[in-house]
């Protein structure tokens, strides 16, 4: 296929530090390897699921999970044949719904831990959401970084409100407005994530807004990916690139008979330990931010309390998972020392080799624009784009660090930049 030939040719996987990095990624999105969702169905739990305790559902589920990891070991080293698992049922995929399930009547999604029931509607946690989801839009994304967005797009969802409350935030109609969007339910966004795929998106980007605060919508839509026949039109009015004419192609999709996509978790990584081993089997590849060096600036900014601790620890797990992931770090105007730097120097030390953005297109928005009406003056300090000596300093530091990051950062057109070596 033209997509997928096309992917798999673009130079940055000719790189042994892109590739070696994200080799579970590429292999799934060529089809060439099961997407976890796919093992997940295949790893029996020898319970009936109705009326088990919360605590009786994690220990099924934490047994299932170390028999899914044997399973993906010996898929990757074809010492297992994919033809030869059988579907099971109930599986460790159901397991995790009905977990997901219970935890939204507690909500402990996040870092917050707010507890509240969000089936009921009678009290709101930090995200201000109930049990409904909504998605603000979904399309290809070509802005992406370069293994992400390939030759046709990210297949992007944004869901609406947040966890974070940052004052810059570039995506504040989406995440500040959680009555902004559709409501999707869990059929309709597995709809639209089999419908991008088939159009030829190399993975499905699970993105806000916050993708964690609907993980309950998101875990039980990966379990009901399939081949689609019915089509959801109340999904199509989410659907920004609708006018653009995509082609459905089941070749996109297709392994061993299965419908088969990478899931991309693109989040802040403000979430709780239980959230992390929920989302640790089903996700492909994970793109997260990690914006602040220390509490104080993340709670002046972002409002987010316990912040350096719950995101390096979780970024920690994914790295010591031995999974594929791309950090993505914003400089901001005025925090280069205070939260460049030691977010680097943390990554340098704990996640070495780990593919890096170091992202230049931070600009003032929100509540740090002068033009717009929520201004608010006590952040003039952020109502301006970073320097130029900002982002050399910043890229200066990350090469003295040996960090992974001129590929991601810079890509071919630009890695002989003359900003570079100013």
């Amino acid at each position: 296929m033209l997509g997928m030939a096309a992917f798999e040719s673009l130079y940055v996987w000719r790189k042994p530090e892109i590739r070696e990095r994200l080799d579970w990624y590429f292999q799934v999105s060529l089809n060439r390897l099961p997407a976890k969702y796919l093992l997940c169905r295949r790893v029996p739990v020898h319970d009936e699921l109705d009326g088990l305790t919360e605590e009786e559902l994690w220990r099924l589920h934490d047994n299932a999970a170390s028999e899914f990891h044997r399973i993906r070991q010996g898929i990757r080293e074809g010492s297992i044949s994919f033809k030869e698992l059988m579907l099971e049922k109930p599986n460790l995929l159901d397991v995790k719904v009905a977990l997901v399930k219970k935890m939204l009547r507690h909500c402990n999604f996040c870092r917050w831990n707010c507890r509240v029931d969000r089936t009921t509607g009678v009290k709101h946690g930090t995200c201000q959401l109930e049990s409904a989801t909504r998605v603000s839009s979904y399309f290809h994304h070509r802005g992406e970084e370069l293994p992400i967005r390939g030759t046709k797009g990210s297949g992007t969802i944004f869901f609406t409100s947040c966890n974070m409350r940052c004052v810059f935030c570039q995506n504040a109609d989406i995440s500040h407005d959680k009555d902004n969007g559709i409501v999707f339910t869990p059929q309709m966004l597995a709809w639209a994530m089999w419908q991008l795929r088939m159009e030829g998106c190399h993975n499905i980007n699970l993105v806000g807004g916050e993708p964690t605060i609907h993980l309950h919508t998101i875990v039980e839509a990966i379990n009901m990916l399939r081949f689609f026949k019915e089509t959801y039109a109340e999904a199509v009015d989410a659907k920004a690139d609708i006018y653009y004419p995509y082609s459905l192609d089941t070749r996109n999709a297709y392994y061993e008979g299965e419908f088969n996509t990478p899931i991309l978790w693109n989040s802040n990584m403000y979430m709780s330990g239980e959230t992390m081993k929920i989302l640790h089997e089903l996700v492909d590849i994970w793109l997260p931010d990690f914006k602040f060096g220390n509490n104080k600036c993340a709670t002046w900014l972002s409002r987010t309390p316990w912040y350096f601790e719950t995101v390096s620890q979780n970024h920690k797990q994914i790295y010591e998972w031995g999974e594929d992931i791309v950090i993505r770090h914003l400089v901001m105007p005025g925090h280069v020392e205070c939260c460049t730097k030691p977010v680097l120097r943390w990554i340098a030390e704990n996640m070495p080799d780990t593919p890096v953005n170091i992202m230049d297109q931070y600009h003032p928005d929100c509540y740090c624009n002068p033009s717009d009406p929520r201004f608010d003056k006590r952040y003039s300090d952020m109502a301006r784009y970073p320097t130029e000596e900002e982002i050399m300093e910043s890229y200066r530091y990350a090469r003295s660090l040996g960090i992974n990051f001129e590929e991601i950062t810079f890509e071919k057109s630009l890695r002989f930049h003359p900003l570079f070596f100013r």
